[in-house]
């Protein structure tokens, strides 16, 4: 059974880890997907080819999320190119791991940039054309940083913290009109930007798989599954929540001992 036959989605982000997770199970339920890129050119055509080969239409869109006048230039060409949006994703993001003291509020305000504000653009315009046609699909990809604190990422924390209640706030505004907004929040995932603290041997990855109770990384198709529900028919009375995808961390204290 394909879920998502004949829907439009965006995905912003979605040339490599957890967006490029997402839009690959899409295209395998029928969705036919535009998609947004940063910088690899090559990594975006493809997926592109990738994605076609499944018998969908799929096209990325070189677009900096931290620039306003491009997203909204983003989103009026896939209304020209696909005619409407099912389904949004609100994928891209950036991180910077700098203690507060030593962040310079440029760097700070880049992330809340990318990660909070691009966000609300995206979804504010894309929502318009929902409103008119019935209905509609908003997934936030939040993180577990929503909830919790850690040193060195007060920006992100900060941007996803925010972005969660923004999620929240969407669904509040939105619902009357059959739009469901939700969030995703992955635990600690297998991605190019976790890259540096997942070497063997570095401090961090060894407290993350301590930490875990499922004692491994999450990879980008852990999250295919709460991509699809959230997204599809099953999700229709679904909206302002979170859900949580970190292999049970939220759960405990520490992991479970065998004794």
């Amino acid at each position: 059974m394909k879920l998502l036959e004949g829907k439009v989605a965006i995905i912003t982000g979605a040339s490599r880890g957890i967006g490029k997770g997402v839009a690959e199970v899409f295209a395998k339920h029928g969705a036919n997907i535009a998609f947004t890129y940063s910088s690899s050119v090559e990594s975006a055509l493809a997926l592109e080819k990738e994605l076609n080969a499944l018998g969908i239409k799929a096209k990325g869109y070189q677009s900096n999320a931290a620039d306003f006048n491009e997203a909204q230039t983003f989103v009026d060409a896939v209304l020209a190119e696909f005619g409407s949006v099912d389904i949004l994703i609100n994928n891209a993001g950036i991180i910077k791991r700098t203690p507060i003291v030593e962040m310079e509020v440029e760097d700070f305000t880049a992330v809340i940039t990318v990660d909070l504000i691009s966000p609300f653009i995206v979804s504010k315009n894309v929502a318009k054309g929902m409103i008119q046609r019935g209905g509609g699909k908003i997934i936030n990809i939040c993180s577990m940083m929503s909830e919790l604190g850690r040193d060195s990422v007060s920006a992100y924390a900060s941007a996803k913290g925010g972005l969660k209640m923004l999620t929240r706030s969407m669904a509040t505004e939105w619902a009357k009109f059959n739009i469901q907004t939700n969030g995703i929040g992955p635990g600690y995932f297998a991605t190019t930007q976790t890259a540096p603290i997942r070497v063997d041997g570095h401090p961090f990855n060894e407290f993350i798989i301590s930490r875990t109770p499922a004692a491994r990384w999450g990879e980008p198709e852990d999250l295919q599954g709460a991509a699809i529900f959230l997204s599809s028919k099953a999700s229709d009375f679904v909206n302002g929540h979170i859900l949580y995808v970190d292999g049970g961390i939220l759960a405990t204290i520490g992991k479970p001992s065998n004794e």
